[in-house]
């Protein structure tokens, strides 16, 4: 247990990211509460609204938001234009900006140094986000002994922690599983663990990722059926707990609907420091998640 605590000790200071100084501000009628990621003669604000990322620029008490709507499938990039605008008392090129965080953060800078030679560049924010979710499946328990092959229903629930400013495809997610015992296979489990993600497919509507579980906390029982030579048969029970860094590897896909993700997980199929029992791995789960 004492090996958890540093894994729980980053998680707190990671968390503590999320307390990002936010401030309200009116922008025609709307108000909204945003970061500043660039502070000089032209602002930076910004924040992620109903899911998607929205970015404004204050120049004195004037605040205007960056749009880049489409149109007949091509999009608009106004956010040029208003840029083009605030800017014209020291022109900057707006041809390579792109309505990205890191983009517009380099092109405020840009502007600001020659505004003003001795502007101090502010630190790149980061936008630490959870998400909390419940799946449910089956599985067939192949790092155990399960001598039938049996499938077995699966349920829990996930935290994951996401960066989408500078590790967008990367998340890290704690996970509850229960493994509940099927008729034919006594066997039960309670796991908590620790999960690494990495989206090598990442769209705003569509991520999909492997999954590495690198630790877990394990709580079992097992029940079964010995029959001695020539004695009658005896129900032995077996139960315990066990940490372990089994390094097991998944696959995974999450598609937005509203405010959350629709989610499927074939879980644990291959591990590098656990020992199957030679069966071909199901462990499938689909669930929901959703922004906190």
């Amino acid at each position: 247990m004492k090996s958890l605590i540093p894994l729980f000790a980053l998680f707190f200071i990671l968390s503590a990211g999320t307390l990002q100084a936010q401030q309200q501000y009116t922008v025609e009628g709307q108000t909204y509460n945003l970061n500043t990621e660039v502070e000089g003669a032209l602002t930076l604000l910004w924040n992620t609204i109903d899911g998607e990322y929205r970015y404004f620029s204050k120049k004195g008490n004037d605040i205007v938001e960056l749009k880049n709507t489409k149109q007949d499938g091509d999009y608009q990039e106004e956010y040029k234009n208003t840029l083009q605008q605030q800017t014209s008392d020291a022109a900057v090129s707006t041809e390579k900006v792109k309505l990205t965080l890191p983009s517009l953060h380099a092109f405020f800078v840009t502007y600001n140094k020659k505004k003003d030679p001795n502007f101090n560049e502010t630190e790149k924010s980061i936008d630490l986000q959870f998400r909390l979710g419940a799946f449910a499946g089956v599985g067939n328990s192949v790092y155990t002994e399960n001598p039938t092959n049996e499938l077995q229903p699966i349920a829990g629930i996930d935290l994951e922690l996401i960066d989408n400013v500078k590790l967008r495809r990367h998340s890290i997610v704690f996970r509850f599983k229960q493994t509940f015992e099927s008729s034919e296979y006594k066997y039960s489990a309670s796991q908590l663990s620790l999960n690494y993600r990495f989206k090598f497919v990442k769209t705003p509507k569509f991520d999909a990722f492997i999954n590495t579980k690198f630790a877990a906390l394990t709580f079992s029982s097992r029940e079964y059926t010995v029959i001695p030579f020539g004695g009658s048969a005896m129900v032995n029970k077996e139960s315990g707990s066990d940490f372990s860094a089994p390094i097991t590897f998944g696959l995974g896909a999450d598609y937005k609907v509203g405010n959350g993700y629709i989610t499927f997980n074939y879980n644990d199929i291959v591990g590098l420091s656990v020992d199957s029992n030679g069966e071909f791995p199901i462990d499938f789960t689909f669930g929901y998640k959703f922004n906190l």
